[in-house]
């Protein structure tokens, strides 16, 4: 649709709306990375930022759209004479998240570098994005070579190309702005810090509100450019506005109380790096320009604060974005500065935002479009909380053994705490893939170490050179060539496979019978998951949590690429009852089905947290059996983290690993330098059950 949605249109949103356009008055700020359920409008606003935008005079014929003022000396279609130039809107650049790395930053043509012996450079989207907005809808599911090249040359202001014989460097600054569903899995932190601002938005819960986003998204479909004709007033005064701010800009002060007030709030969350300062003080000085003021005030400070730290303050993977705001008034009350020019304005955070220092050309903003966020303790006991049973020893098929817990059948125990997480040794699937980009098991990939060459399927990406000219050397005298050079046609230009890592689907199927409760164990069986979820996270894997007690199996998380929520769901998991192992072992079997079927290139790793034992049902020893070589039958990848203790052991989990045609773990080793072989020794289980069966 060429008509986009009038961003002053936007209904409430009004952090994002304002970080946005502070990124519009200053791109030094750094982007602004957007999270959020679907449906919230993340995508409409940063299209519609775009018309907002003041347009910029470019030298005509110019790929790298130079400024004609003030010409890069080192342009690859340079050098440019001072002066001139033509105007055009600002450009607003979509990165896919399939692109190609060559389709970012650009490569030589290499079908005219072969066929005319031209060294001939094809810009990428870094280059069209100069000076304009580069978007990445669902930045978090990027491949992270890709995340890494965009965030390197939006810090660096420029892009470089250092490939097939060619060297080039190019101006490349832009606005980045990136959206993302955390429901898909997150970024990593050190990737967040890279990201000036972030905003968590929602869907209003105001009846009224939402009629009103519903009427205007009608009104719009129906007819679009009525509809902007409608809004244009309210776009040329917000788009004014940012032009005066950024005249502006230049002579705003940033005072040394207001620095300081920076530094403590960074130091008090416990920031990392000096990143943080520093974009928390052009975002400030950002505000003051868009209120109309030249001096930065404490409100500046705090809503710099609120914008700029709350994805910087993660400790760990599964900690949930956010800023505690007693925290950060008591902090800016405590190193309030003296010279803020309005001696009774908020130098303790305590007074009144200036009237115009947010987004509030029409519609204002009101005091309700952000979201409050809701937090609380979980109050949850300690793992040692519930006594142990009387009934030590683990005997398979004996109901009275405390497999129900306390309570009798039926009755669910508090949720225990997980123990705190640990380092894991690496789970790998056997064999190579192709799968995902992740970083766990090896995988045919287009990024990673040449291992063959082979004919291009669609449009040449990776060169294998040698292997191009082997296929053309026995073609030349036919072709005409007797003196020296070469020939080459398309039919032999040859593409190099590549071999690198891919990420899994690891499936949790996890024991949350009586038994496990009885012996104490859930609270190390779940720092022991959580262990392993932090290692899924860090290998960029899907994942997927099965829990099984009384007499079912419960999908308690379907394959996600959102790790934290699987976390949150086993920290609440409760326990009690049997333990249907084969229910919970079927229910992974449909799982995986439905999941091959989705996205068949992605390997699943099937992990069972268990101690072996089975009593649920008729037969519930031999269920268990048949349900585990059906995974076996199938060849899916399996590992039995053994959660057996006491000092009578029956090895019933390595049983069970046995039917599986996976290896068995204890939890001790799975933190130990004992199980460095447990992909050989998966492998070699698997064989040894091939013949097995073979041989019956």
């Amino acid at each position: 649709m060429n008509t986009p949605y009038p961003f002053t249109a936007i209904v409430g949103q009004g952090d994002l709306r304002l970080a946005l356009l502070l990124n519009a008055v200053s791109p030094a700020v750094g982007g602004v990375l957007v999270r959020g359920e679907k449906g919230t409008a993340k995508s409409t606003a940063v299209r519609a930022l775009s018309s907002l935008m003041p347009g910029v005079e470019v030298v005509a014929g110019c790929r790298f759209s130079c400024d004609p003022a003030a010409p890069d000396p080192g342009c690859p279609d340079g050098p440019h004479e001072p002066g001139g130039g033509t105007a055009r809107p600002a450009r607003t650049v979509e990165l896919p998240v399939g692109a190609s790395e060559d389709r970012l930053v650009g490569a030589l043509d290499i079908e005219r570098a072969l066929a005319e012996g031209v060294k001939a450079f094809e810009p990428g989207l870094l280059a069209d994005a100069h000076r304009g907005i580069l978007y990445v809808d669902e930045v978090n599911l990027l491949h992270d070579h890709l995340v890494d090249l965009l965030l390197d040359a939006a810090a660096m202001g420029a892009s470089y190309v250092e490939r097939e014989g060619v060297s080039v460097r190019h101006a490349a600054r832009f606005l980045l702005v990136g959206t993302m569903n955390p429901e898909e899995g997150e970024l990593r932190p050190q990737l967040l810090d890279r990201f000036g601002l972030t905003v968590e938005v929602a869907a209003s819960r105001e009846p009224d509100q939402r009629v009103e986003v519903v009427r205007r998204r009608l009104a719009y479909d129906d007819a679009p450019e009525a509809f902007a004709a409608r809004w244009a007033d309210e776009e040329a005064a917000v788009r004014a506005r940012i032009v005066a701010a950024r005249k502006l800009l230049a002579s705003v002060r940033l005072g040394d109380g207001a620095l300081r007030q920076i530094a403590a709030t960074c130091a008090a969350f416990e920031v990392d790096g000096m990143r943080a300062d520093i974009v928390m003080a052009r975002t400030a000085t950002a505000l003051a320009a868009w209120a109309g003021r030249t001096d930065v005030l404490a409100e500046d400070v705090r809503q710099a604060a609120l914008l700029a730290l709350p994805h910087r303050r993660r400790r760990n993977p599964f900690d949930a974005p956010g800023l505690d705001e007693d925290k950060l008034d008591e902090t800016l009350q405590e190193f309030g500065g003296n010279d803020d020019p309005d001696p009774d304005g908020p130098g303790g955070g305590g007074g009144q935002p200036p009237q115009d220092s947010g987004p509030d050309a029409p519609p204002p903003a009101r005091a309700d479009d952000a979201p409050e966020s809701e937090g609380g303790s979980t109050g949850q006991p300690e793992a040692g909380d519930a006594p142990a049973t009387g009934s030590a020893v683990d005997r398979p098929g004996d109901a009275s053994d405390g497999d129900e817990g306390r309570g009798g059948p039926g009755r669910e125990q508090t949720p225990v705490r997980a123990a705190e997480p640990f380092r894991t040794k690496t789970l790998t699937v056997p064999g190579l893939g192709e799968g995902a980009a992740g970083r766990r098991s090896r995988a045919r990939t287009e990024h990673g170490r040449t291992t063959g060459a082979r004919r291009p399927q669609g449009a040449l990406t990776k060169l294998h050179l040698a292997a191009t000219v082997q296929a053309a050397a026995p073609h030349q005298r036919a072709r005409g060539r007797s003196g020296p050079g070469l020939v080459v046609r398309r039919d032999d230009l040859r593409q190099a496979t590549r071999e690198g890592r891919e990420g899994n689907l690891v499936l949790f199927v996890v024991d949350a019978s009586g038994s496990m409760a009885a012996r104490q164990r859930m609270s190390a069986v779940k720092g022991a998951v959580l262990s392993l979820l932090l290692d899924a996270y860090q290998r960029r894997d899907k994942v997927g949590l099965i829990t099984f007690r009384g007499s079912a199996a419960d999908v308690a998380l379907p394959p996600t690429s959102s790790v934290d929520a699987a976390a949150a769901r086993l920290e609440s998991l409760p326990t009690g009852g049997r333990t249907p192992l084969a229910t919970g072992l079927l229910k992974a079997h449909d799982v995986l089905r439905v999941e091959r079927l989705r996205d068949p290139a992605r390997r699943p790793l099937l992990v069972v947290v268990t101690d072996g034992r089975a009593t649920g049902g008729p037969q519930p020893v031999e269920l268990a059996r048949r349900a585990a070589r059906l995974h076996a039958a199938e060849g899916t990848a399996s590992v039995v983290v053994d959660c057996e203790s006491g000092p009578v052991r029956l090895g019933l989990a390595a049983q069970l690993a046995g039917d599986l045609g996976g290896a068995a773990v204890t939890l001790d080793e799975l933190r130990a330098d004992a199980i460095a072989g447990l992909v050989r020794d998966v492998q070699h289980a698997r064989d040894v059950q091939g013949t097995k069966r073979r041989a019956a």
